[in-house]
Formats: structure tokens, C-alpha cells, sequence
């Protein structure tokens, strides 16, 4: 009597920073797959997913490993990519939690870990390809934005790979996120009065959907796709076509006045990203999404759709050079917004004129 060959066993898969945001979501999308054996929440909370069995525990704790030896898969979402979180803080806890996730995955001998970062790190320039292929260069500026953290992280990562070469690492990098909860420098840009672009270049917009980054990474726990993966709507938006959904105008100045001006007022704490953090919304960084594509994987939102859901989301909030205006100083008209960026190019003359005196 010929044996009949055993079906492999499914996975046993966990999730950082399950109890809220993008964790949350895909811990609900896992939890009824029938792909993976059980699903692991880790959070320093308990959140309100029952179908999973909860690990209360801080990412960064050395203590990780023992409280994952049974784990097959890891996706790791636990960060603070929070606008107006202290840069230095801020990096502190996502390094720690991507340090502490990876190097415990390896003592535990966990299969596969997956990881998002942004699509970001390739850098927005004028000349860049479009769209970008995702085996182009890492060329974005180290700063003490998000993307710095973004760039540190994915060091790591190349570091963990040639210090553990039995850990598989997939590394998500998404377009510009947008869905409920998603606050970032993007989303900023289109609560703003007038939109800022830069003489002589048009950016080209893509989104990534929350819902089409979560079968992203559902995928990705699956092993379907490996290595660097982009993510997002197919395609891209011209600013043509943003300006007319959105009903904002642009506003245009020169590139030398635009990213000098924003830097000193990001020195003097006046805006909370650094200047480089504007060339994510001037110049074109949009990516091909090749792996998910030949994994047969397909977004469910466009870029259309999606920026439509953004300009929803935005509760008539009101944001002038990256910082959110309290609801009674949100009167600022169009042209008020323009006089308010180059009215702080000269308060920033004028102190720096002090300093000097």
C-alpha cells in the first residue's frame, strides 16, 4: 500500500501592532483565512479581535523571542510614523522595535518575516522614471523625517539578512497611504488652501489604499511574493487631474525659495517635517508594482477612487506649510495661504537677522 503524502501544516502567523491601525486590520483579514493554522496579535494592549490569541507585549522588549518560538510567519506593524511625534523619539522606538522584531525572529527561527516601509525611500525627483521600477535605487535623502526612519529600518534589514541567512525578509514599500486614520505629510498636503508645486515640474500621484496594502500583506505572509515589493493603485493621477477632483489650485514658486525657506522654518520648530519631506509632493516618485502583479494580485481601489476617500477624510481641517490650524484660526483664504508661506520666508530673515545681531 502506497503512503499517502501528509499535507504540510499551515502556518502559525503573528502581527505587531495588532490592536489598532493597519495591525488591526489585517489581524481581522487573517483571522478568517483559511491559509494559516492560528493567528498571534502582538500589542502592548489587547485589542477587540477575539479570533486571535493575544500577546501583551512591548515589541522592543528582549524578552520577544521567547514569547514567539512557535510563530511560522511574523508581520511586523508595530511603529510611530506619526507627523507630529519627536523625530528623535520617534526614531528611537522604530529602530528598537525593528531591531528587537528581527533579531528575535532569528533566535526563535521564524520562517518568514514581513515588513512595511514606503515606496518613499526611492526618492522624488524631477527626473525620476515613471513609474519606477522596483529594483531602482534607494535614493532618498537620510533626514529626521519619516523617511529617515524608513531608510534606517530597511538597513537593518540588510544587515539582519546577512547576519541570518535562513531568515526570509519581505519588504512592503506602498505608495502615498490613504483610509481612515491615515495622517502623514500626503494627506497634509491636500488640507491645505492652495497646493504648493515647484516651477517647471508636474508630480504624478499615486495612492495606496489601507484595504490594498492589508491583501498586500496578506499575500506577502503567504510567501506569494518575496523580497522588495511595491504597492499601490495602477497607473497615476496628474496634477491636472488633483486639481480639478479637489477643487485646490496651485500655487507655484521657485525650487531654491520653496525647499531653503521650508528648511529654516522647520529649524525654528515652525513646521513639523524637514524641507526634504516636500519633495514628496512636487516631484513624481510613483512605482511599478511588478511581484503583487505577477502574483495575480489586484488593487481594488484606483488612484481616483482612492484620492476621493482622502479629500472625504480630510473634516475640514485646515494645514499651512505641513502644520494643522486650530479650527478658529482656519479662516485663511487661498490667497491667504500664499501670503502666509512667503510672509514666513520673511519672519525667517528677520530671525535670523536677530541671531546674528
Amino acid at each position: 500500500m502506497v503512503p499517502t503524502s501528509k499535507r504540510p501544516s499551515q502556518p502559525v502567523v503573528a502581527v505587531t501592532g495588532a490592536a489598532s491601525g493597519i495591525g488591526r486590520e489585517l489581524l481581522a483579514r487573517l483571522v478568517s483565512s483559511a491559509d494559516f493554522r492560528r493567528v498571534v496579535a502582538i500589542d502592548e494592549e489587547r485589542g477587540d479581535v477575539r479570533e486571535a490569541t493575544w500577546r501583551v507585549i512591548d515589541v522592543r522588549d528582549p524578552l520577544l523571542a521567547n514569547r514567539i518560538s512557535d510563530i511560522d510567519v511574523l508581520v511586523h506593524l508595530a511603529g510611530d510614523y506619526a507627523v507630529d511625534s519627536d523625530p528623535s523619539e520617534r526614531r528611537a522606538y522604530n529602530l528598537r522595535a525593528a531591531q528587537t522584531v528581527l533579531t528575535a525572529c532569528a533566535a526563535a527561527r521564524v520562517r518568514r518575516v514581513v515588513l512595511v516601509t514606503s515606496a518613499m525611500v526611492y526618492g522624488a525627483a524631477p527626473d525620476n522614471e515613471v513609474p519606477l521600477p522596483e529594483d531602482a535605487p534607494v535614493a532618498a535623502e537620510p533626514d529626521t523625517g519619516v523617511v529617515g526612519d524608513y531608510l534606517e529600518i530597511e538597513s537593518l534589514v540588510r544587515r539582519s539578512l546577512r547576519s541570518h541567512p535562513g531568515l526570509e525578509v519581505t519588504v512592503l514599500r506602498p505608495a502615498a497611504v490613504v483610509g481612515p486614520g491615515v495622517d502623514t505629510v500626503i494627506t497634509r498636503h491636500f488640507e491645505s488652501p492652495r497646493l504648493l508645486t515647484v516651477k517647471g515640474c508636474n508630480p504624478r500621484w499615486q495612492f495606496c489604499h489601507i484595504d490594498d496594502l492589508v491583501s498586500a500583506l496578506e499575500l506577502a505572509a503567504r510567501g506569494a511574493v518575496t523580497g522588495v515589493v511595491a504597492v499601490g493603485s495602477d497607473g497615476w493621477m496628474e496634477q491636472e487631474q488633483v486639481e480639478e477632483l479637489s477643487s485646490i489650485r496651485r500655487f507655484e514658486l521657485p525650487a531654491g525659495l520653496t525647499f531653503s525657506t521650508a528648511q529654516r522654518l522647520h529649524r525654528l520648530g515652525i513646521t513639523p517635517a524637514p524641507a526634504t519631506d516636500l519633495h514628496y509632493v512636487v516631484y513624481p516618485w510613483v512605482v511599478d508594482c511588478t511581484s503583487l502583479r505577477e502574483a495575480g494580485w489586484k488593487p481594488s481601489w484606483t488612484n481616483e477612487a482612492a484620492f476621493a476617500e482622502l479629500l472625504e477624510l480630510r473634516e475640514n481641517r485646515t494645514t499651512v506649510v505641513g502644520r494643522r490650524l486650530p479650527v478658529k484660526e482656519a479662516t485663511l483664504t487661498a490667497a491667504g495661504a500664499t501670503v502666509a508661506v512667503i510672509g514666513t520666508a520673511a519672519i525667517v530673515r528677520q530671525v535670523r537677522k536677530k541671531r546674528r545681531g
